[in-house]
């Protein structure tokens, strides 16, 4: 006992002492940030507060090759802040990186006060603009893990390795709440669910930043895209949402709400417009409840061109010089331009003219050169390779593939024709079997992800993952199909081929795409490969159809003739490795769907839906026939296994509670099947009755378990008032009194809140 005492006492007075280092550190950044601020003039402060691309320095005619004068003229004439983007014509090694980030900071270092530029990217599923680099599922299948320590060791690699390219700063995570399927970047997200999105954005913002951001392991992370962004009601990119803010609030603020809880260093500002009032100059949004209100003392950043876009675009703006003052006054502290000085010479302008005060000048330059000074960067910012021993090695790329083998949604599997039988002989076929651009979608080497093959020539398409684990000469391929051209010849070839084979796989998705160029007006899979899918099934074999997209395309014209569906998302360049030994039982799968996967383009109702949204049977009246209104193609959380789990037991601590109680629920959860699996147990929660009509059910927990065959695991959760509580019409967190009905699996238990 007493070495228990003391190991206790010399614990809370080390986390004591840490505290007070960290107390420490940020008063004298404080001091720091004060000190350099005072030295500098207002042409200095504004060029901090300026973003370029990077592109914009290259020599003309000459892709990736730095221009001296350009770049001296940007820092010294300019005084520029920040750079982002990767050189021309994409990817970099780690030494053409340490020798671009070299050179910018050569000339900082020329400058009368020495402040180092802040280099961003958008490394968004692992040092994506990094060749060699480990590259991870896109985050709507890092949402399907449902494990949340898988998900941040893998933003640990990825801040690792970003570092190693001499990169501080990335534009991750997105916390962006889709509400249209059809939005061109859902796969960027976690999904349509808040809770899961904001325990999704923990785990990714302190594994990027770990225990501070200034360890040459860590980066600064970025919430994007603060706010109302994946609510597009036309479902195109950077298209006007109407949401009330009540439900901007219940939603989609909790989600950055978790994120700044959880130390993110900085927000980049949703492109589209809220009510007509585009986000980027909204002050309410902004300034009254991000930076006031959540208390959000990073750095805000803006889009690409989204202050240009206020005057030629939104049109609220009569100049760009205008829209430079409705966005600096609305609250944001960085502009990228990105491709001009304009930004720069109007506020300049604005500030020596007294239409934008000083004061909002130095608080924006404050939170931009504290994160400089907390990311370390007047101590260095290039990276010395020998410190990362670790870039892109198998320790990396096997986490990477656990995290896919976790996130692979199967979906389907009638008559249990999965596994496969390695001695049989199978057709794969479909436009996506052979291709690496189809697996990591876009952001991957370059914006739209078009060269993935050339970058990871060295990975497996999911037809050569299959050639490898079966053989060549088990492996029957034509494409079948392109993803938007009909040819009859390649689907009668198709049909053919699958006469030899005993079960075909068929892989069916989308282009490589993110935002405007991945905008649809047609969320059904493109017609040449419905036709192909509908040909093959008239064979009367096997089909294990692999869907390989960033969003949901509907399949309903033909799932039903499907024997297997898996979904395998964007999953990234281990994803094919992954996906086959799923296909043959060596993995058994885990993931499940972050979204209802929609039957038809005009029901696209969530989980969660609202009662109203769904006819019951007893409301039907008897001389009218009714379309089943609530029929989605699979449900958030379908998710299937080779084995099988069995739920009882269901327990709570109190039948009632007062509105300041915890209360602690447990369930049993057996292994019933004959193989070894994992489990992502869901506890969801609904109010019964509300004065704001309440959710169908909302997802409050989450915890992914592993048993063996015949084991049992009781499984606890702790639900707090808050999650007892919704927005009301006055935009106030309230609960009520009243019988709320707890749900995991087929379990059910009700409480009662007085």
């Amino acid at each position: 006992m007493k070495n228990t005492v003391v190991l206790l006492v010399v614990f809370l007075f080390a986390g004591t002492v840490w505290s007070q280092e960290v107390k420490n550190n940020k008063s004298a950044i404080d001091n720091k940030v004060a000190a350099l601020l005072s030295k500098m003039s207002i042409e200095e402060k504004v060029g901090q507060m300026t973003q370029i691309t990077v592109t914009n320095f290259e020599v003309t005619g000459k892709k990736g090759i730095l221009d001296a004068a350009k770049l001296k003229e940007g820092i010294q004439k300019y005084h520029i802040g920040s750079i982002l983007n990767v050189p021309n014509p994409g990817a970099q090694t780690i030494e053409q990186w340490k020798g671009v980030i070299s050179t910018i900071s050569t000339e900082a270092n020329k400058t009368r006060l020495k402040i180092p530029v802040l280099y961003g990217i958008d490394a968004i599923h692992g040092a994506s603009y990094t060749q060699g680099a480990t590259l991870f599922p896109q985050q709507i299948g890092l949402a399907a893990t449902f494990n949340t320590e898988l998900v941040k060791k893998g933003a640990q690699i990825s801040a690792y390795e970003t570092r190693a390219s001499s990169i501080p700063w990335v534009f991750s995570p997105d916390l962006d709440f889709p509400r249209n399927p059809a939005w061109s970047r859902m796969w960027e997200t976690f999904g349509e669910d808040a809770y899961l999105s904001s325990k999704m954005a923990v785990a990714l913002v302190e594994g990027y930043e770990g225990d501070g951001v200034g360890s040459k392991y860590q980066v600064a992370s970025c919430m994007k895209h603060y706010i109302g962004y994946g609510s597009t009601t036309s479902g195109k990119d950077r298209t006007p949402s109407i949401i009330p803010e009540r439900i901007l609030r219940q939603y989609d603020l909790t989600i950055y709400q978790a994120a700044i809880k959880a130390g993110a260093k900085s927000v980049m500002v949703s492109s589209g417009e809220i009510n007509g009032t585009p986000v980027h100059a909204s002050k309410h949004l902004i300034t009254d409840i991000l930076k006031n209100e959540l208390g959000f003392s990073g750095v805000v950043v803006t889009d690409w061109k989204d202050i240009i876009y206020l005057y030629t675009r939104h049109k609220v703006a009569e100049s760009n010089r205008d829209a430079v003052k409705i966005a600096v006054m609305a609250g944001i502290d960085m502009s990228m331009v990105p491709e001009d000085f304009t930004f720069y010479t109007d506020l300049v302008d604005l500030v020596n003219k007294g239409e934008v005060p000083i004061s909002r000048i130095d608080d924006a330059v404050s939170r931009i050169l504290k994160m400089k000074f907390e990311l370390n960067l007047f101590e260095n910012t290039v990276a010395d390779l020998k410190d990362y021993p670790a870039f892109g090695s198998k320790e990396h790329i096997e986490k990477a593939y656990q995290t896919v083998a976790e996130s692979i949604t199967l979906l389907k599997n009638k008559e249990a024709i999965l596994p496969l039988n390695k001695n049989e002989k199978i057709l794969v076929t479909g436009a996506t079997a052979n291709s690496m651009k189809y697996l990591n979608g876009g952001w991957s080497y370059t914006w739209q992800g078009e060269n993935s093959d050339t970058y990871a020539a060295d990975k497996f398409t999911i037809l050569e993952a299959f050639q490898n684990k079966i053989g060549k000469e088990n492996v029957l391929y034509t494409p079948g199909a392109d993803l938007e051209i009909e040819n009859d010849a390649e689907i009668e070839k198709a049909v053919a081929l699958a006469k030899q084979a005993s079960k075909i796989v068929l892989c069916l998705g989308e282009k490589n795409y993110t935002e405007t160029p991945g905008d649809i007006s047609n969320i059904y899979m493109s017609d040449s490969q419905i036709k192909l899918a509908l040909a093959l099934a008239k064979l009367d074999k096997p089909i294990i159809l692999i869907l390989n997209e960033g969003r949901p395309r509907l399949i309903s014209d033909f799932e039903s003739k499907m024997n297997a569906v898996i979904q395998c998302y964007l999953p990234g360049n281990e994803g094919a490795r992954a996906l086959v030994d799923i296909v043959y039982g060596e993995v058994n799968p885990s993931g499940r769907l972050p979204y209802n996967y929609p039957r038809y383009p005009n029901s696209l109702e969530k989980y969660n839906r609202k009662y109203t949204e769904s006819i019951s049977e007893g409301e039907q009246n008897d001389d009218a026939k009714y379309e089943k209104s609530y029929l989605p193609q699979y449900e958030f959380g379908t998710g299937l296994s080779y084995t099988t789990f069995k739920y009882s037991n269901i327990k709570i601590d109190k039948k009632e509670i007062s509105s300041s109680d915890d209360i602690t629920v447990s369930v049993e959860v057996t292994n019933s099947g004959s193989s070894q699996g994992k489990e992502a147990v869901l506890l969801y929660l609904s109010d019964n009755v509300a004065s704001i009509t309440p959710e169908f059910k909302s997802l409050k927990r989450f915890e992914k378990i592993e048993l063996a065959p015949g084991e049992t695991k009781k499984v606890s959760f702790t639900l707090n008032p808050q999650d007892l509580k919704f927005v009301n019409n006055e935009l106030k967190w309230i609960s009520e009194k009243g019988t709320f009905t707890i749900q995991i699996g087929d379990q059910k238990a009700d409480f009662l809140l007085q």
